[in-house]
């Protein structure tokens, strides 16, 4: 892990985000069947020589190539909605691990220069939570996925998200937030439109807030070792980081706890009822409000 963790040394969040600009460009083009002499069946996907490799199910592929950028294989009669959501998911991820960066599943909120994050499987509520936000004002930092510059070892840097919110129709309803697009044809989901804007600027991650379902609202600050054994994140995307930097147990142990050591933590437990919302909306910014006046207990 060492080596790769000094991939984006010296490299300033702004020169980052400008280097996954680039590195996320895309054409349509010829797909390999085979990295490094290593065949990928379809719904699989491969890291070998420094690229990375990935083969749908439905007949979409992914070769990503540092300095090349993405080439696409569609088949015919493909569905542009997915071809994107892999691109937009998956492929951003692999990219953004192969040039040094840690991914981690969550969704946030910008306040007052700093990143709040809230984390939890599929089906959490984050997207639904970091909308409601917005009609509080705070506007949206990132959803899904969340990318962390840990080149400043006194700083952990997040960088603002490029994928679009995604919202069904219920949370919609909740949130305030506009309906774009459909998500697809078959996602149940839309593009939305956070009610308070987006953010554009990298900015210190403060505070990672796991959520869990419970009969009534509560939030807890975590300390010690719970922070730590709370950081074992089963989304792909920590897949792809292990299969990219394959740090040992001792670097994995590091990593996790610099993260304890240098974040504030939470459970935030409350109720998946939409007459509940509104009070877990209460509970989420009142806490990110004062966490920014200095109230960290």
């Amino acid at each position: 892990m060492a080596q790769r963790a000094t991939m984006s040394a010296g490299r300033s969040p702004q020169e980052t985000m400008a280097l996954l600009a680039r590195e996320t460009r895309w054409r349509h083009g010829a797909v390999p069947t085979a990295l490094d002499g290593i065949e990928v069946a379809p719904g699989h996907r491969l890291f070998a020589k420094g690229q990375f490799l990935l083969r749908c199910d439905s007949g979409n592929a992914y070769h990503y190539i540092p300095g090349e950028g993405v080439t696409i294989a569609r088949p015919e009669r493909a569905d542009p909605d997915e071809e994107q959501l892999w691109l937009n998911g998956s492929v951003y991820a692999a990219i953004a691990c192969l040039n040094g960066l840690y991914p981690f599943h969550a969704s946030a909120v910008a306040y007052e220069g700093q990143v709040f994050a809230f984390t939890g499987p599929s089906g959490a509520g984050k997207s639904t939570l970091v909308a409601g936000l917005g009609q509080r004002g705070l506007p949206l930092f990132c959803d899904d996925t969340m990318l962390l510059d840990l080149s400043d070892p006194d700083l952990i840097i997040a960088l603002p998200g490029h994928k679009q919110l995604k919202l069904a129709d219920p949370a919609l309803a909740l949130t305030g937030a506009r309906a774009l697009a459909p998500v697809g044809s078959d996602t149940g989901k839309s593009y939305a439109c956070p009610p308070a804007g987006t953010v554009a600027d990298p900015l210190p991650l403060a505070c990672l807030t796991f959520l869990e379902a419970a009969p009534v609202c509560q939030l807890e600050r975590l300390a010690g070792a719970q922070r730590l054994l709370r950081l074992d994140d089963d989304h792909y995307t920590q897949q792809f980081f292990l299969d990219v930097w394959r740090p040992t147990r001792e670097h994995l142990f590091a990593l996790r706890s610099r993260l304890a050591r240098q974040l504030a933590m939470a459970v935030f437990k409350r109720p998946v009822r939409a007459e509940a919302f509104a009070k877990s909306l209460d509970l989420a910014e009142g806490s990110i409000r004062n966490f920014s006046n200095g109230d960290r207990a």
